[in-house]
């Protein structure tokens, strides 16, 4: 299972999660990295797009902690009606929805354990998006495919040992 923030506008408007900027460039990753995007549970951790309105345009704004912590309890349900084999923390909204407290994704980078089972976290696809340096960029998306591949090991190990 993949979390992410909160819907995008694009999201918003189809009625399905990462189906916008992130989500494409997301599902190139998964790709990559040997997962199928059809395979897996995708959903966020806010359940509303929380915007402000520039003309016609939707501009994202980043949810509350109390807002996170408002709908916790409908992600909780969701993975464990799901029970996915390893929930993939995409971006520190994630994280704070999954642990309850507030991490800095550089420093917890990596597996984890979350009260809804066994984790990994890793940057949200849409951090990519905003990198300026195109450098930075590319670099930052090969870790971003290797942190899938490396969460992708830790699902199949968890998957043969349930088995």
């Amino acid at each position: 299972a993949f979390v992410g923030e909160q819907p995008g506008d694009q999201e918003d408007l189809q009625g399905r999660p990462f189906v916008g900027p992130a989500g494409q460039l997301l599902t190139r990753a998964l790709a990559e990295a040997g997962i199928a995007r059809d395979a897996c549970y995708l959903t966020n951790a806010v359940k509303h797009f929380k915007y402000e309105q520039r003309g016609k345009r939707r501009l994202h704004q980043k949810p509350t902690a109390g807002e996170v912590r408002h709908y916790r309890w409908w992600l909780m349900k969701e993975l464990e009606i799901v029970r996915p084999s390893l929930i993939v923390a995409l971006g520190a909204t994630a994280v704070l929805a999954l642990t309850d407290k507030a991490l800095p994704i550089t420093k917890v980078r990596g597996p984890a354990t979350f009260d809804a089972g066994a984790g990994f976290i890793t940057v949200h696809p849409s951090y990519l998006l905003r990198l300026p340096d195109e450098s930075a960029k590319q670099d930052a998306y090969r870790a971003f495919v290797a942190d899938l591949a490396h969460a992708r090991s830790l699902a199949v190990q968890s998957r043969a040992g349930a088995a």
